[in-house]
């Protein structure tokens, strides 16, 4: 495997995320950067546990005495409304139960202490759950979810392909940061 993606670098631009991580499973890759959701990409015959064919381990904090960042997503309920029912849908939704029933349907992490661990059964779901859940975890979005959209699933994604396929850095950046909307 060369540049660590299936086929070299540029390759990056070619292969899905979904099957970028694949060579791992036939011994040509030894790891694969990726977000917990990627769990459900791995064929169902994966054995994804920690003495399995896969697994996933925390990135070491840059200084333990700092804690622990966990890099994620993040899921938001905004109302259109003040009435009584939406407030209370707002409420349900922020709930331990609400929670409790989404992590039960499997795929999902969430920081609400709410949560009745349970039904977490996933193995990398409940690595996750307890990385947002330490005490010692500082959540901060991934830099591409804070960028305008014109920027995070525009400019910043289509300038990074352009930079794997040998663009020079200096024109990529020039365009990314020219497309940054005034008032951002």
């Amino acid at each position: 495997m060369r540049g660590g993606v299936a086929g070299g670098v540029k390759s990056i631009d070619t292969v899905s995320f979904q099957d970028a991580g694949l060579p791992i499973l036939r011994n040509r890759c030894a790891m694969y950067r990726q977000a917990s959701f990627y769990a459900s990409q791995w064929p169902k015959s994966t054995d994804v546990s920690k003495d399995g064919d896969v697994f996933a381990f925390l990135l070491p904090p840059i200084d333990p005495a700092k804690g622990r960042t966990v890099l994620g997503a993040g899921d938001f309920v905004a109302a259109l409304s003040v009435r009584p029912e939406v407030q209370a849908l707002q409420t349900y939704l922020a709930s331990g139960d609400w929670v409790t029933v989404r992590c039960g349907l499997g795929g999902f992490a969430t920081a609400n202490k709410g949560l009745n661990k349970d039904v977490v059964t996933d193995p990398i779901q409940k690595l996750s759950v307890d990385a947002l859940q330490a005490p010692d975890s500082t959540f901060r979005f991934d830099g591409s979810d804070l960028m305008p959209a014109a920027v995070g699933a525009g400019s910043f994604w289509t300038g990074m392909l352009d930079w794997i396929n040998g663009r020079s850095t200096a024109s990529v950046t020039a365009r990314i940061n020219a497309s940054w909307p005034a008032a951002a």
